[in-house]
């Protein structure tokens, strides 16, 4: 918890939010701010050649720790500095973000290559774009109804046309 002046004398406690191993881009920008508000950021990003404070340090490193989950928690408790704590979530998550932007941009190709096969039942098919929605949230993204739908009606076989056809002019209505 940071304490922050606010106005006439009086102080506003900040609580940094718990580190978990899917909210680390929000939780970044929400301690950043934090400890900006607190005057103790500085542990963290310090001005080429300057010495940061032990008792900042302290503070700071303190506040981190206090913010990560427990399993986290051991990977960066024998750092001896804020900015070494910082760095570490850094080096692990943004690394993990990119993982998972490079899977969503490979589902995202799969999704659009997506077709049905000659022979195929519908309900396969539209089960298959299901399932492909379910894979996008795993990855904590949405694959939204409208582009599911535009999908079934864009790549369904020709025997099957007509029967799109009534559907999209119905839902038109």
């Amino acid at each position: 918890m940071a304490l922050v002046p606010h106005g006439a004398g009086s102080v506003v406690s900040l609580t940094c939010p718990v580190l978990t191993p899917a909210n680390y881009t929000g939780w970044a920008f929400k301690v950043e701010a934090i400890l900006l508000a607190a005057g103790v950021w500085e542990a963290v990003s310090p001005a080429d050649g300057v010495t940061v404070d032990a008792a900042k340090n302290k503070t700071t490193r303190a506040q981190l720790l206090g913010a990560l989950s427990e399993d986290i928690l051991m990977q960066v408790s024998t750092k001896k500095t804020a900015k070494e704590v910082w760095e570490a979530l850094k080096t692990r998550f943004v690394g993990a973000d990119r993982v998972k932007t490079t899977r969503l941009s490979t589902l995202r190709g799969e999704f659009n290559k997506m077709d049905m096969a000659e022979g195929e039942r519908l309900d396969d098919y539209a089960g298959k774009i299901s399932g492909m929605a379910a894979r996008y949230t795993s990855l904590g993204s949405t694959l939204d109804d409208a582009a599911m739908v535009k999908k079934l009606l864009d790549t369904v076989l020709d025997r099957l046309y007509q029967a799109m056809a009534s559907i999209e002019q119905f839902c038109n209505h």
